[in-house]
């Protein structure tokens, strides 16, 4: 992909990978410059998104961005906190996240997934106006969905490593099938 068409992606918005009843649906930050460009969540090539998801148990191989509506066999889905495409999540502005967190709100009442699993604390803070959130279950809720902060997978985020993250991940995939009284999910001994 050329400088030009990553450029030429910028501002635009990327379909959600969404269904109601979801075990988990997975909330980025909002949609870099290659997903823009190829309509596919977390497709930068140093995205940890996908080789963690399967780490960590969700999938039972590693998944392309190409094959992101495979997600919903395995009752997953993919929003953002906000919609529009920037090459950085610092060029999100805070209102942004703020009206990107109320329109997430609404569509969790829509689709009420069991868990909402926001990836980045960061932006969680900011969006859901809670400046002590941290990596991990909240006590928040969203109606009768349950939310959990997990770390940005971006290849940006030096402070947790891929094993570290697949951990995180981890302990959600095991809440969630616990405390829905799953069968532990794909991918999973």
């Amino acid at each position: 992909m050329t400088p030009e068409e990553l450029e030429a992606a910028r501002d635009r918005t990327i379909e959600d990978v969404v269904a109601g009843g979801l075990r988990v649906l997975f909330c980025g930050i909002n949609p870099g410059l290659m997903s823009g460009a190829t309509g596919h969540h977390f497709a930068r090539p140093g995205n940890r998104f996908w080789p963690v998801l399967h780490a960590s148990g969700f999938t039972p191989r590693q998944l392309k961005p190409s094959e992101q509506r495979e997600l919903l066999t395995y009752g997953l889905g993919i929003t953002n906190v906000a919609a529009r495409t920037t090459a950085r999540a610092d060029e999100l502005s805070q209102e942004e996240l703020r009206e990107g967190g109320r329109i997430l709100r609404e569509k969790v009442r829509r689709y009420a997934p069991h868990w909402l699993a926001v990836v980045g604390v960061t932006a969680y803070r900011v969006a859901f106006d809670d400046r002590t959130a941290k990596v991990g279950p909240q006590e928040r809720t969203i109606g009768a969905t349950r939310i959990w902060v997990l770390p940005n997978p971006s290849g940006l985020n030096a402070h947790w490593s891929a094993a570290a993250m697949a951990e995180e991940f981890g302990r959600l995939r095991a809440a969630a099938s616990r405390d829905e009284g799953d069968a532990p999910g794909p991918g999973t001994g």
